[in-house]
Order: C-alpha cells, then structure tokens, then sequence
C-alpha cells in the first residue's frame, strides 16, 4: 500500500483529536462539587447508558459485519457470541485479581468502590479506545472523506466516556487533576492504537481482526456497566436517578450515531 507522509500525519492528527475528546469528558470532574451525589448517581447511569448502547448498537454490529464478511452470516455471527461473552470472561477474570474484600466502612468504604469502578472503566474505555484508534488511522489514510466523519463521531462517544472515568475517580480521591489525568489517559490509547497500526498491524489488518477485536470490545463494555456502573450509580442516589442517566446515555448515544449515518 503506498501511502503519502501528509496522508499519515493527517490520520495521526485525527486520532490524536478522538482520544484527547475524552480527555474533555473528564474535564467534567474539575466543575463537580464533591457533595454532589446526585449528580454522580445521574452520570455513572449516563456512562453506562453510552457504554451499552454503544456496544449492543454499534460496537457489536460491526464486529458481526466484519466477520460475516470473512466467515459466512452463520459462522460470523457464531465467532461474534463468541467474542463477545469472551470480552465479558476476560473482564471477569480481571475482576478477581482485584481485591474487593476491603475491610473498611462508610466513606472509605465507598471511597474505595468508587475508585475501583473508575479504573475499571478506564481500562475498558482504553481498551475500546485502542481499535478506535487503529480504524480511525487506517480509514483516515485510505479517505479523509471517511475518516473525518469517523473522527467527529468517535469524539462524540469519547466525551461521556471520560466522564464516567473521571466523576468516580474524583469522589474517591477529591483530587481534580487525577480525575482528569485518568480520564486523559484512557483516550490517549486512541492515537497509540493509530501508532500500533501504522508500525506493525497496517500491512495485515483485515475483516477478522478487527471482528474480534470489536466482539470482545463489546463484552468487556456491557460488563463493566452492569456490573461497577450500574450498581455505583444505584448506591450514590435514588434507583430513578441511576434510570434516568442511564436512559439519558442511551438518548444521546443514538442520537450521535444517528448524526453520522
């Protein structure tokens, strides 16, 4: 494939744009007042509103694609359930290499809580952000008129995800900066997944790598909303609160999908 410098700078900046987004989102962290916990009860059921709907919607869709594509609809869609209950299984297994038996009450307990949802979440989020970034590169590289569309539509998506990285990592630290610093680093695993593909993966990339890569995304997404979202949100506010910011998240991520169509 021969390709351009001002072409591979172009793609570089564009997925540089799409992680630094999230960085944005967790700007949201520096105007939270920290006795605010309507406010996070409202924004942990947002983030997991993006997160589900994204994956189930999107994220989900295309790896099936991808893998049809490669496989057959029957086998593909197969390989799909298998990427993504697989995603769920890895998380998982992430989970219970994390202590969770923190012997400490109220505040510190949910300190502590608050602080593990935060990072979990940051590792998903930087995780999804990875083939992000690899898609955003080799798109932008093939057609900017593709790639641009992406970008805006990827920055959209990313602005919420530093959000719920953020608001928890600052009610669990009362600490700003690495609320922020969190939340920045998550999506700088867009532009390193854009480095990533133009060094090693550019010359092999294809339909099943990036249907697995996608799969697993999904699983690991969907998890982390069920499973550290959800229950954070309903612990920090009424059941409703936890409701309306879930179906909030899942408004405004349709609505930046559909935006993009």
């Amino acid at each position: 494939m021969n390709i351009g410098l001002i072409s591979i700078i172009l793609a570089f900046i564009l997925s540089l744009i799409a992680g630094l987004s999230t960085g944005l989102g967790g700007c949201i962290a520096l105007f939270v007042k920290n006795t605010n916990t309507k406010f996070l009860a409202i924004s942990l059921g947002f983030s997991a509103g993006v997160m589900i709907y994204v994956s189930m919607v999107e994220i989900l869709s295309e790896a099936n694609n991808y893998l049809s594509i490669s496989f057959g609809e029957k086998i593909g869609t197969l390989y799909t359930i298998i990427g993504f209950f697989g995603g769920m299984l890895l998380i998982n297994l992430i989970n219970k290499l994390i202590p969770n038996d923190i012997n400490i009450y109220n505040s510190q307990k949910n300190k502590a809580r608050l602080m593990r949802t935060g990072l979990f979440t940051a590792i998903a989020i930087a995780i999804h952000n990875f083939p992000e970034g690899i898609a955003t590169f080799i798109s932008s590289v093939q057609s900017l008129k593709v790639g641009i569309p992406i970008v805006i539509a990827i920055a959209l998506h990313n602005i919420p995800e530093g959000i719920s990285v953020s608001v928890p990592i600052y009610y669990a630290t009362n600490n700003k900066e690495k609320a922020f610093r969190y939340s920045l680093f998550s999506g700088m695993a867009e532009p390193l997944g854009a480095l990533i593909g133009y060094l090693i993966l550019l010359p092999f990339m294809n339909d099943v790598i990036f249907g697995v890569l996608y799969a697993v995304v999904a699983g690991i997404m969907v998890f982390i909303s069920i499973d550290e979202l959800l229950p954070a949100a309903r612990e920090y506010g009424k059941h409703s609160l936890s409701i309306y910011g879930l179906v909030g998240g899942m408004i405004f991520m349709s609505i930046s999908l559909w935006l993009f169509i």
